[in-house]
């Protein structure tokens, strides 16, 4: 089999973007039926494409149920252990832009550097009697960034919407947590952590590694990249 299955995000922006990136390439595609059938129509390469949210595309890359995957570099990265071993980046794509930070309250204003925050999360614990709690549904990432900045004092809390209001509902002291603007940060009294910058993500049109790969199959996915190159 020579066709090359295409995880692509199923709905909203990330889909727009993509399909428009695609096209610009000379690679048309277009859902069929309507928005609530997960189906489309590729032009211009032998792709069938395969439309999924884009928290799914991860998981059918390391499984080797799709052979090419657009979603974002913070997703694969959180979601795929030595995700570098699975899967391969072929395009960063130049949209889906979103840094995955840690940020504290305003008000804490003898903590502005992640080197503050080993410090002040012993401080808490001492204080307390309990580790300082951190929001966050990139439990991987965020465990492996404060590891190499040193920080132990703390406890992770799952998050999996809504973060940037842990804090102010009290059941977090801390979020890691994407943000593209910033806005909701400062509308909730967060402040960004100088050095707390933990990936700077982006989409990309990712290889699994472990997809069946046939010397047809590699034909044909050469002639994709010629054309999106």
């Amino acid at each position: 089999m020579t066709t090359l299955k295409l995880g692509v995000p199923s709905k909203g922006r990330l889909m727009d973007k993509t399909f428009d990136w695609f096209a610009d390439r000379g690679v048309e595609m277009r859902r069929s039926g309507s928005d609530r059938e997960y189906s489309a129509h590729v032009d211009g390469a032998d792709v069938d494409l395969v439309l999924l949210s884009a928290g799914e595309i991860p998981r059918e890359l390391q499984a080797g149920r799709i052979d090419l995957g657009v979603t974002g570099s913070d997703l694969v990265r959180e979601r795929i252990p030595a995700w570098q071993d699975v899967v391969k980046e072929l395009h960063p794509m130049g949209f889906g832009f979103a840094d995955l930070i840690i940020a504290v309250p305003a008000f804490w204003i003898d903590v502005n550097s992640i080197d503050d925050l080993d410090a002040a999360a012993a401080d808490f614990r001492r204080r307390h009697g309990h580790r300082l709690r951190i929001a966050t549904k990139y439990h991987r990432l965020v465990r492996e960034f404060l590891r190499e900045a040193g920080v132990a004092d703390y406890q992770l809390v799952d998050s999996q919407g809504a973060t940037e209001g842990t804090v102010k509902n009290l059941t977090a002291e801390a979020i890691a947590d994407i943000t593209s603007t910033g806005e909701t940060l400062r509308a909730n009294h967060l402040t960004i952590l100088q050095g707390g910058l933990i990936h700077r993500s982006q989409a990309v049109l990712f290889k699994s590694r472990m997809a069946e790969w046939s010397p047809q199959k590699r034909a044909t996915l050469q002639e994709l990249l010629d054309k999106l190159s």
